[in-house]
């Protein structure tokens, strides 16, 4: 499989769901503000799209697709593959909705956890953050459904139906904002709750079909624990938290921000955070996703020096990306908030604070990508517990730099800690693949690394030198829109041709980058 060929299906697909996503965050900037009303909103969002994070893009992914690949090329073929994903599927279920539920029972415990309780809430402040809570929690059964059958698909190769499903997501909370936005923020902030339940069930719908049409569906049986369920359920848990800890650590921050920090704090962490996760969606989780099936098989038919290789070329392609974002967010923060966010209830205090969050999150994106590259190393066999081990140590270096930091540097210490934990993580990740001997870099990935980070650093200056030229960002829409597309289009050029110029990249790639092409999932991973 050329990387980034089957890159270009998924990443394709990712981008339209984060540029659906930004576009929901202004409107939610415009209507709703950074205000307690878009706090609470936040608050009882970070739950749902916590469990989306860990196990549409982790548990299921790391424990279900390496036990289906092996059902299934055991002799089984499709038939024991699906028959196990039944008996996943039945004791899945139930369990669902009995923690849903209890989670809904318990809303006001669980938003005070995630909150930290606010900073000095009144009591109508605070039962309107547990009534937003109790109506996105029903989320929680939807997106794990969701995982379940997106681990098929993606086994079979049907990528792009699993990189599809959050874009519907987007699309019930855009429409929410758009036609039925309500005369103040906390109107608004409840029709967005409700359009998070919404589009969990568009969601579970597209899910249900594409199985179907790949001649996978599912029947619902009577629960029974079996030998390889057991195992499924030891898998999952280390695997959560191991792919998981980037949102672990942000829940952590956010409940530390709510507590300690000012009105808010918790809607400019969020906004920032927004925006740094559209490469690493784009770029990290894409990756991950088509990384983990086709390691997994290599590994299952020996093919060692093929996944290094396979490997190589991701962490190859995830720098090429990534670099240039990070530059980008440290270089030209504020054109990126201004032009974005301020407008309408979003003030030019709130644009200016969330511009240094942004540049504070964005010294950890690479490192953020690279562990979505590397986790698959362990995964694709069948080792989710020493991952899990070192998100427990990033968890705790997370916790100790925001005890440290917030108290000295406010609202950006919650971002830096983030990034300093992942950055751990990484390290942790790296160093223990290397001494096991599966994963070293090769001459082609040593060669490029120095010559991509120039090409990105160069595009930086450029960037930063150029952006007085492009106007202010404010204004109406559309000029907007214009100045920060014509900003990003020269450092995209920029960066091309330095690239090519540095040697960092040829012009055949550059163009294989950008071309979309069908999948071969039995083809070797011979390029970029």
């Amino acid at each position: 499989m050329k990387l980034g060929r089957a890159f270009g299906s998924v990443g394709g697909l990712t981008l339209i769901s984060r540029v659906l996503a930004l576009v929901r965050d202004t409107l939610q900037a415009s209507y709703v503000g950074a205000n307690f009303a878009s706090d609470a909103f936040l608050v009882a969002f970070r739950l749902p799209n916590m469990f989306r994070a860990l196990f549409a893009e982790g548990a299921f992914s790391a424990a279900f697709i390496p036990m289906f690949n092996r059902r299934v090329a055991e002799g089984g073929g499709l038939v024991a593959g699906i028959d196990f994903a039944e008996r996943a599927l039945a004791i899945l279920l139930p369990l669902l909705v009995i923690f849903t539920g209890a989670m809904m029972i318990a809303a006001w415990p669980v938003t005070y956890l995630l909150s930290g309780g606010f900073n000095d809430p009144s009591a109508d402040q605070f039962a309107y953050a547990v009534t937003l809570s109790r109506i996105t929690l029903p989320y929680l059964l939807l997106i794990s459904l969701v995982s379940l059958l997106g681990g098929i698909l993606n086994s079979l190769h049907k990528f792009w139906l699993n990189a599809a499903a959050p874009i519907l997501l987007n699309v019930a909370m855009v429409g929410g904002l758009w036609f039925f936005h309500g005369a103040n923020p906390y109107e608004t902030a409840m029709v967005q709750a409700g359009s998070v339940t919404v589009g969990g069930i568009l969601q579970l719908m597209l899910m249900v079909w594409g199985v179907r049409r790949a001649g996978a569906s599912l029947r619902l049986r009577r629960p029974r624990i079996d030998p390889e369920i057991k195992r499924l359920a030891k898998l999952i848990l280390p695997a959560a938290i191991g792919a998981g800890a980037v949102q672990v650590n942000l829940l952590i921050s956010t409940a530390l921000a709510g507590r300690l920090l000012d009105e808010g704090a918790i809607s400019y962490i969020y906004y920032a955070d927004r925006l740094n996760q559209l490469p690493l969606g784009l770029i990290g989780i894409s990756l991950g996703t088509i990384l983990l099936p086709t390691l997994s098989r290599m590994l299952g038919e020996r093919k060692d020096a093929q996944a290094l290789h396979l490997q190589n070329r991701g962490v190859e392609l995830a720098l090429l990306l990534t670099l240039p974002a990070t530059v980008a967010f440290i270089s030209i923060s504020l054109p990126i908030v201004t032009g974005i966010f301020q407008h309408g209830q979003f003030t030019r205090e709130a644009t200016i604070a969330t511009a240094w969050t942004l540049s504070a999150f964005s010294l950890g994106l690479p490192a953020y990508v690279l562990i979505k590259v590397l986790i698959p190393g362990y995964y694709a066999r069948s080792d989710t517990r020493t991952p899990l081990n070192f998100a427990l140590v990033s968890v705790a270096v997370n916790i100790v730099g925001n005890i440290i930091l917030i108290p000295t540097i406010g609202y950006l210490g919650p971002p830096l800690a983030t990034a300093a934990s992942a950055l751990v993580n990484l390290t942790l990740l790296w160093r223990t693949l290397s001494r096991r001997g599966h994963f070293h870099i090769d001459a082609k990935l040593a060669r490029r690394l120095p010559r991509l980070t120039l090409a990105a650093l160069a595009m930086g200056v450029a960037l930063y030198v150029l952006a007085p030229y492009f106007g202010t960002f404010t204004g109406p829409l559309v000029g907007r829109a214009i100045s920060l597309a014509g900003l990003v289009a020269v450092g995209v050029a920029v960066y091309a041709v330095a690239c090519v110029v540095l040697g960092a990249v040829s012009l055949a790639e550059l163009r294989a980058l950008v071309k979309r092409a069908p999948v071969a999932p039995t083809a070797n991973p011979d390029t970029l």
